[in-house]
């Protein structure tokens, strides 16, 4: 137990090894959980997470907890001689230093991928010709349709991407095309109502919310990050981080929709957060890239939507789940919840992750990605928590149940994904529609 500006800080003792703490100069105390943090008059305030950032500057609205209100105070101040200060977008450890990145692959579009069913051929060849289906003659098709079966899923990937990068050869003008529009809302009307029926929340948003903090046992079926810390080879890393690009790649694009649906508090953390996953001001530490980064050092190929064509239906929807949320205002506590499903589990599921690669040797950039989810996720949490939740629901508490379906919705898809690939890992197969080479790319520094 330590003494630190009239609070106090105690850690369960460890025969294994000692609790780490980590001194960010310029942030938060980033302690090994669980804690006490004892402030003021004796008031106890406790958490059982893995890791907790703790307040140092005193200015969180959250304190004990970090909510990135020290940076208010770095923006006012100039560098110190000591040098230049670290900002939360550059967070890997010290002596992880990032690869050289090539120029961006990702800035080229994608092709357009192979058709799964009659649905998905059907948009396919109106985005290859430039003329749209009729919505209304594909009505019964979408009825019948497996609303998490692979044609449907792909048809709704395909006319979600027109709003991000495109195709190749695909008109943009296509991205408000009404037609097309109309058939995707068709699509997302029989998705929506599956996961309705399928994941409706059990409890309010607050239950939901706490119900994430709790740890998943070791050997959860589910638990994928357990798995590849524990049994999983290189071979099934690597088709992990070729489903997971779909993601990855785009990971705070869909987030980015909900900025001016949102007020007060609610925006101002919200943009906090986006702020770190596009690297903080500086392109070099957007999330986006650092992911690239570590399918290099897995002989994986970085362009954006590469392994569209591997992915099955499951991993698609983890991803048209984010944009169905992002692109409704009327679904704006949904994709809140959706957010803070992924900020709140993040940090100890990258520290598995992390563990996984070391002990597979990956190389830096690979084990940098996860390294940075723990720590940056661990400040993440509490501001979703207590700024950006809190401050949608005391704005609109009407939201109350979408936020709790967003959360429920999440968890239920990663969990069919989670399911699905330890299934076919556990027997032996490839959890990809198309199984990878050997290797996609060079090793780092190699010629091509």
């Amino acid at each position: 137990m330590r003494r630190w500006k009239s609070w106090w800080l105690s850690v369960p003792n460890s025969s294994e090894r000692p609790r780490r703490i980590r001194v960010d100069r310029e942030g938060p105390l980033l302690v090994e959980g669980p804690v006490e943090v004892t402030v003021g008059e004796g008031v106890v305030h406790e958490s059982h997470r893995f890791q907790v950032a703790i307040c140092t500057c005193r200015r969180s609205r959250t304190f004990p907890w970090c909510d990135t209100s020290h940076r208010r105070k770095a923006t006012q101040e100039p560098a110190s001689a000591a040098g230049p200060r670290r900002r939360r977008g550059d967070m890997a450890p010290r002596h992880l230093k990032p690869s050289p990145r090539p120029p961006e692959s990702r800035t080229r579009q994608p092709e357009l991928p192979v058709p799964r069913g009659d649905l998905s051929s059907r948009v396919i060849a109106a985005l290859g010709d430039g003329i749209p289906p009729d919505p209304l003659a594909q009505q019964r098709g979408i009825t019948a349709a497996k609303p998490y079966g692979e044609d449907l899923q792909l048809a709704l990937y395909v006319l979600y991407e027109l709003h991000y990068q495109g195709f190749q050869g695909v008109d943009p003008e296509l991205e408000w095309e009404p037609g097309l529009l109309a058939l995707r809302r068709l699509l997302e009307q029989h998705f929506l109502a599956a996961l309705r029926l399928d994941a409706a929340p059990q409890a309010d948003a607050a239950q939901a919310l706490a119900d994430l903090q709790i740890e998943p046992a070791g050997h959860q079926a589910g638990s994928v990050s357990h798995y590849l810390e524990r049994d999983g080879d290189t071979g099934q890393f690597r088709e992990y981080a070729a489903l997971r690009s779909l993601y990855h790649l785009k990971e705070a694009d869909p987030h980015a929709w909900v900025i001016p649906r949102l007020h007060g508090r609610a925006k101002a953390a919200m943009v906090a957060v986006e702020y770190d996953e596009f690297g903080a001001g500086r392109a070099e530490n957007i999330h986006a890239g650092l992911f690239a980064d570590l399918m290099r050092d897995l002989g994986l190929e970085t362009a954006y939507g590469h392994y569209l064509d591997a992915a099955p239906a499951a991993a698609l929807a983890t991803v048209n789940v984010m944009s169905l949320f992002g692109l409704h205002r009327s679904l704006r506590g949904a994709l809140v919840g959706h957010f803070a499903t992924v900020e709140i589990t993040s940090s100890p599921g990258s520290r598995r992750l992390a563990n996984a690669l070391r002990r597979l040797d990956a190389g830096p950039a690979a084990q940098r990605f996860y390294d940075e989810h723990v720590e940056a996720d661990a400040v993440h949490e509490q501001v979703v928590r207590h700024e950006v939740v809190d401050g949608l629901l005391r704005a609109e508490p009407f939201l109350d149940g979408d936020v709790a379906f967003g959360v429920s919705a999440t968890g239920f898809l990663e969990d069919r994904l989670g399911e699905q690939l330890l299934t076919r890992w556990r027997q032996g197969r490839s959890a990809l529609l198309r199984p990878l080479p050997d290797t996609d790319t060079p090793p780092q520094g190699d010629t091509p």
